[in-house]
């Protein structure tokens, strides 16, 4: 199999194909967002398929904040569509972790790195963050170890 990026570039000329035009829409924003992470910063390059992961959270995770900002705000219409885009994109994210497995890793990581207080509070985030490997929210995350350290 090819990159994470191939694959959505496959899966845009199959929803192209089909006439789908919600994943078509989607698929194309995320690949934009890639595209520009790519020509970030002094030299353009290829972005590893870590990276154009990051990307597609970072992306998934702006479709959530805009549909609860819209729900709120009771445009329900366009926060459905906030919501389904966020659905097409979590086809290629890693499973997102229960909460009882996040209280495990997050203990696990506390233990081995020793903290025990809320004044440890950012390192024991890198530590847990590093431990959850991007397979769960961060605010999920972040909640978890303050539980933890109190």
């Amino acid at each position: 199999m090819g990159t994470l990026k191939d694959r959505l570039n496959d899966d845009l000329h199959t929803a192209m194909k089909s006439r789908d035009d919600l994943t078509t829409s989607t698929l194309r924003m995320a690949l934009s967002a890639v595209r520009t992470a790519e020509v970030a910063g002094v030299e353009a390059r290829e972005l590893s398929d870590a990276e154009v992961l990051a990307v597609l959270t970072k992306e998934a995770k702006k479709r959530r904040e805009a549909a609860t900002a819209f729900a709120g705000a009771g445009r329900d219409e366009q926060a459905a569509k906030e919501t389904a885009e966020g659905e097409v994109l979590d086809r290629y994210l890693p499973k997102q972790l229960t909460d009882a497995e996040i209280a495990d890793l997050v203990a696990g990581a506390l233990a081995a790195g020793g903290f025990t207080g809320k004044a440890q509070m950012g390192p024991a985030m890198k530590a847990a963050q590093g431990a959850v490997a991007g397979r769960a929210d961060g605010g999920r995350v972040a909640a978890e170890v303050r539980r933890q350290l109190a």
